[in-house]
């Protein structure tokens, strides 16, 4: 069967998924890190993506993206992942010897209103998901911690919000998210299923063709 067409309308946001290959270790050091970030820096200054967040991870990234134009997500995320790839082989002495990534980026897209802010949560309280900080502003690698650090510098390539954040956001990413909260988020990752309120889900599905999405998995059962 062959693959559903990506999704990249302009106007929507998006969450964005990839993962090392065979879930091997993707960042190791942090100059690793710091790579990865450099080019989403040098993504936003070369294309003007608006980028609202993102986690990196030992072993995959999360980004939040808000593209203006249509085919603007596909085109800045195959740039990204290309030049990460480039450049990860060099560093690493390991030219010629097969991909970096598993295949093709996640997505499904998110409405603009207070579920962007449940997706934004998602991806910036991942670190803490994970155990590994006590506190999400803690993770370095992260959009949670360039803001927390009061320095201007250090966001100038992460864009404002469609939706302005409540002023007590950071103490809210801490907070654990309800199950029935991070399982709909986590259906919409492996599916790419649209985020939002049901009347505009159901839009978004019947506009772009993702109704098979909103279908349960699995044969359906025998009267």
């Amino acid at each position: 069967m062959p693959r559903r067409p990506r999704l990249a309308a302009g106007n929507l946001a998006y969450h964005v998924l990839n993962r090392r290959v065979g879930r091997l270790s993707l960042f190791e050091t942090p100059s690793d890190y710091r790579a990865f970030e450099t080019i989403l820096a040098e993504a936003h200054a070369e294309f003007r993506i608006r980028i609202a967040a993102y986690c990196l991870m030992p072993n995959h990234w999360h980004l939040l993206l808000w593209p203006r134009r249509d085919r603007e997500l596909s085109e800045i995320l195959r740039w990204i992942t290309v030049t990460h790839t480039q450049r990860w082989h060099v560093q690493h002495e390991t030219t010629g010897t097969g991909p970096v990534y598993q295949g093709r980026f996640k997505s499904f897209p998110v409405q603009t209103n207070e579920h962007f802010l449940t997706v934004a949560r998602y991806v910036e309280r991942n670190a803490l998901r994970a155990k590994f900080v006590r506190q999400a502003e803690n993770w370095r690698w992260g959009s949670l911690w360039r803001r927390a650090q009061g320095n201007a510098t250090l966001i100038t390539w992460l864009s404002d919000w469609p939706i302005p954040p409540p002023r007590n956001w950071t103490r809210w990413v801490n907070q654990p998210e309800r199950g029935e909260e991070l399982g709909a988020l986590r259906v919409s990752v492996q599916r790419g299923r649209p985020f939002g309120d049901e009347a505009w889900v159901n839009r978004m599905a019947k506009r772009f063709g993702l109704e098979s999405t909103l279908r349960p998995r699995g044969r359906p059962r025998g009267s």
